[in-house]
């Protein structure tokens, strides 16, 4: 019986890693009008439109995994918050991660960005003018929390930060962005004023060197599932507390092997990962 079910979750695991490099070996983009299917953790992208790797106040990063493909709400959100950030007189915003050109789950790296509604900001910046995209693939990207994870780091934290993470939150069509855990807490101890968009902030494992925007299902899309709410205030309390007492989700150690988890998609999905 143990050796049947030792099988069974290394068919499993086989599985799902074979089902995320289907999805990440194809390289163009399902026809038809743009379509976002399923959930972000368990969905599918039909139409998707690409982003622009450069443009006035972004730079796409890490291009050769060909993830810069989404919703074209998304792409929009992105190139509105760049525009905002220049006009601010910030340095250019690193764009990573937003979905696969059919979305679907990724051999690596994410369990979301599957219906192309969700894009990776990183807060680190390079001033100066855009390099090639082929310099971009490995930039510096220092996280805003501590080594030895005792709060942030004061050294790369600035007030710019919370400027972006502010214009994010109250762009049309944010449904949330993920930080990390002191990222929040600091937002919680300085932020003054009109406090309600700290309810846009939520605390999820990792995205320390990054924030990760999630936008809200567009009008249009009837196959694609909304996500409940999250917090009902600012965030600032009991949740927050939950993550420092007993945090609901912990991230592996660097270089611990895992078996990737995949829910099953939608069965539109088959269609728009076969379609020519």
């Amino acid at each position: 019986m143990k050796r049947l079910v030792v099988w069974l979750l290394a068919a499993l695991s086989w599985a799902g890693t074979a089902a995320a490099q289907d999805w990440g070996q194809v390289t163009t983009p399902a026809p038809g009008p743009t379509q976002s299917i399923g959930f972000y953790t368990a969905g599918c992208l039909q139409g998707a439109q690409a982003l622009p790797l450069d443009g006035p106040g972004y730079e796409a990063i890490r291009v050769s995994r060909n993830r810069y493909w989404g919703q074209p709400t998304t792409l929009d959100f992105v190139k509105r918050l760049a525009q905002q950030v220049r006009n601010a007189g910030q340095a250019p915003l690193y764009i990573g991660d937003i979905g696969q050109p059919r979305g679907g789950p990724a051999p690596s790296g994410h369990a979301s960005h599957q219906t192309g509604l969700d894009v990776d900001i990183w807060f680190e910046r390079q001033p100066g003018p855009p390099r090639p995209p082929a310099e971009r693939e490995n930039p510096r990207l220092r996280s805003l929390v501590r080594a030895d994870d005792a709060g942030i780091d004061d050294n790369v934290f600035n007030a710019q930060h919370v400027t972006v993470l502010h214009m994010a939150a109250m762009a049309p069509g944010v449904d949330r962005i993920f930080v990390n855990k002191w990222i929040k807490q600091r937002l919680c101890e300085t932020v003054g004023g009109d406090r309600k968009w700290l309810n846009k902030i939520v605390v999820w494992a990792g995205h320390d060197e990054h924030f990760h925007v999630r936008l809200s299902c567009p009008p249009g899309n009837p196959q694609c599932q909304p996500q409940a709410r999250y917090y009902s205030d600012d965030g600032c309390g009991e949740p927050l507390e939950l993550w420092f007492s007993r945090p609901p989700v912990r991230l592996p150690p660097p270089g611990t092997p895992q078996a990737p988890y995949r829910p099953k998609l939608p069965p539109a999905c088959q269609a728009v990962l076969k379609a020519r």
